[in-house]
C-alpha cells in the first residue's frame, strides 16, 4: 500500500456511535461506581491445607487478592510483557515515499496522530514503525505524547516505537493506558537529563500495568475510541466555524451587511486599510474613544484574591477575543484612583506590549460583572457616542487578523510595542450605528456557536479522562463484563 502522503480527515462520529453513556451503555456499575460493592456470594474453592473449605462472604477472590485488588481475569503486567521496542533504524535517503512522524506531530495527551512530515525534512538515521506501533515520546515524558501509528513511516529517535504482543494487548488500549496517571507519572521519575530531560525502555518496561483479557480491552478500546472521535468532529466543527468567522468578518467590513451575491452592487472606496463602502466616514481611534493605560504594579505574586480586586492582565486576553479568567491576579486600586482605573461594562480591552509580536492588538470587549482593573500592558477603550464597543472591538480583532499591528508597531528593546499614542491614530473606518449594531450582531451569532462548539469539546475531553481512568482501573466495568 502507497502510505499517504498527508494527515488523514479527523474521524467524525459515525452513525450508530454511542456518545450517550446512559446505563443501557455503561451500565449501573458505571452509575454507581462509588457506591459500596455487593457482598460476594459463598463458594467453595481449595485452601492451603488441600482441603474444601467455605471462604467468608467478605473476602477477597484469589484473582483480588494476588492482583491488588483488580477485577477478576485482569492482571498487572509489566510493559515489556504487553509489547516489544522495535528498533528498526534507517536513513531517510532509503525511506522515500514514507512518511517522517517528529515529536512536534504528536499532540500532548492525545493518542491519534494527525499529521506528519516527510523524509526529506530530515538528514539523520531514523526509526521505521509499522501500521498499529505506539509511537511513545521519551523527551520531556511530562508532554504525555503518545499515538497509535495509522500507517509505516519513520519517526525521530526520541520517540520509542512500541509494539504490541497480539496475544497479551491489543495496541489500542495500550495507547490509552500509556496516557493513564500512573504511567505518566511513573515516566516522569525516571527522566534524566536538565536540558533534555529523557526517560528510557529500561525505565518504562518494568512499569506495570493493570490489564483485562483480550475481549475486554478491545471493548474499552472501542468506548474511548467512540469519545475520541466526538472531540474530534467537534474540533473539525470549530475549525470550519472559525475559517468562516473570518470569511464572515472580511465580507461585513469590506462591504457591510449585504448578502454576497449583492456584494459587487456595493460602492467601494479605498483606504490605508483597504477597500470600504463609500458611506463609511473615515476618522482615527482618539477621535471616538477615549483611550487610558492601566495600573503600574508587577502582578505576578499577587495572587491573595483577599487583597483587592481582580487586575486583567495580557494573558487574560485571547487571541480570539475572550477573556479568560483561569489566571487571575489581585490588586488593590486607591480611591482616588478608582474612577480612572476601574473597568466599566463596554470597555475595550487592548493588549499594546509584548514580547511577541504576535500578542500585540489582542483586544476583548470587557461584559463582565463585579469590580476588575486592568495592568499597565492592556489599553481601556471608552467608547463615544459614535461608536459601539460591539463594534470596536470586532473591528481591532479584523485589525489583528490582517496584520495592521504587525506591521506598525513600535519595537523596543525586548517588547513589540503599540502604545495609547500610536493607537489614537488607528484608522477607523465608520459606518452608521444600525451597521455597525448589525455586523456586531452577526459576528456574536458566530461567536455563540464558537462557544457552544468549545462546551461540547470540553464536555467530551472531561468525558475522556473519566473513562480513562475509571475504565482502564477496573473500576467501571461495560455491562458485557460486569458479571
Amino acid at each position: 500500500m502507497t502510505p499517504p502522503r498527508r494527515a488523514p480527515r479527523e474521524h467524525a462520529a459515525q452513525e450508530g456511535d454511542e456518545l450517550n453513556f446512559a446505563p443501557s451503555r455503561l451500565g449501573a456499575s458505571a452509575l454507581n461506581a462509588h457506591a459500596p460493592a455487593p457482598a460476594l456470594k459463598r463458594r467453595k474453592t481449595l485452601v492451603n491445607d488441600n482441603t474444601l473449605g467455605s471462604v467468608p462472604e467478605d473476602a477477597p477472590s484469589p484473582e483480588r487478592a494476588e492482583d491488588g485488588g483488580l477485577p477478576a481475569g485482569w492482571r498487572h503486567q509489566q510493559l515489556d510483557v504487553l509489547c516489544g521496542l522495535i528498533r528498526d533504524q534507517i536513513q531517510p535517503s532509503a525511506a522515500v515515499g514514507l512518511p517522517y512522524v517528529g515529536l512536534e506531530h504528536i499532540d500532548p495527551g492525545e493518542p491519534t496522530l494527525r499529521r506528519w512530515g516527510a523524509p526529506e525534512d530530515v538528514r539523520s538515521a531514523k526509526t521505521r514503525f509499522a501500521p498499529g506501533d505506539i509511537l511513545y515520546g521519551k523527551l520531556r515524558p511530562y508532554l504525555d505524547k503518545s499515538a497509535l501509528a495509522p500507517f509505516a513511516g519513520i519517526c525521530s529517535t526520541d520517540i520509542l516505537v512500541l509494539r504490541a504482543q497480539a496475544d497479551r494487548a491489543i495496541a489500542e488500549f495500550l495507547v490509552s493506558a500509556i496516557h493513564t496517571k500512573p504511567f505518566l507519572e511513573h515516566a516522569i521519575s525516571t527522566t534524566a537529563g536538565v536540558n533534555h530531560p529523557r526517560t528510557s525502555w529500561n525505565a518504562l518496561k518494568v512499569h506495570a500495568l493493570a490489564v483485562p483479557p483480550l475481549a475486554e480491552q478491545r471493548a474499552i478500546a472501542g468506548v474511548l475510541r467512540t469519545v475520541q472521535r466526538g472531540k474530534e468532529a467537534c474540533e473539525q466543527v470549530l475549525a470550519a466555524t472559525r475559517q468562516l468567522k473570518q470569511s464572515l468578518l472580511q465580507h461585513l467590513l469590506t462591504y457591510g451587511p449585504v448578502p454576497f451575491a449583492k456584494a459587487a452592487h456595493v460602492p467601494l472606496k479605498q483606504t490605508e486599510i483597504g477597500e470600504v463602502p463609500e458611506s463609511w466616514r473615515p476618522t482615527t481611534l482618539g477621535q471616538v474613544a477615549d483611550i487610558g493605560y492601566g495600573v503600574q504594579a508587577a502582578v505576578a505574586h499577587l495572587k491573595d484574591s483577599s487583597k483587592g480586586i481582580p487586575i486583567l492582565t495580557n494573558v487574560n486576553i485571547t487571541r480570539t477575543g475572550d477573556l479568560d479568567l483561569t489566571t487571575l491576579r489581585y490588586c488593590e486600586v486607591p480611591q482616588a484612583k478608582r474612577g480612572r482605573f476601574i473597568l466599566k461594562k463596554g470597555d475595550v480591552l487592548f493588549n499594546w506590549r509584548s514580547g511577541s509580536q504576535e500578542h500585540v492588538g489582542k483586544t476583548a470587549l470587557f461584559t463582565l460583572d463585579g469590580e476588575y482593573t486592568h495592568s499597565s500592558f492592556i489599553l481601556r477603550m471608552r467608547c463615544s457616542e459614535a461608536i459601539r464597543p460591539q463594534f470596536l472591538a470586532k473591528y481591532l480583532h479584523w485589525l489583528r487578523s490582517r496584520r495592521y499591528f504587525a506591521r506598525t508597531r513600535q519595537q523596543s528593546s525586548v517588547n513589540s510595542v503599540f502604545n495609547k499614542s500610536l493607537s489614537e491614530t488607528i484608522p477607523v473606518l465608520l459606518p452608521p450605528l444600525e451597521i455597525q449594531d448589525e455586523i456586531a450582531a452577526q459576528l456574536s451569532a458566530v461567536d455563540a456557536k464558537l462557544a457552544a462548539e468549545e462546551w461540547r469539546r470540553s464536555a467530551l475531553v472531561a468525558l475522556f479522562q473519566s473513562l480513562l481512568h475509571h475504565l482502564m482501573t477496573g473500576q467501571v466495568r461495560l455491562p458485557e463484563f460486569a458479571k
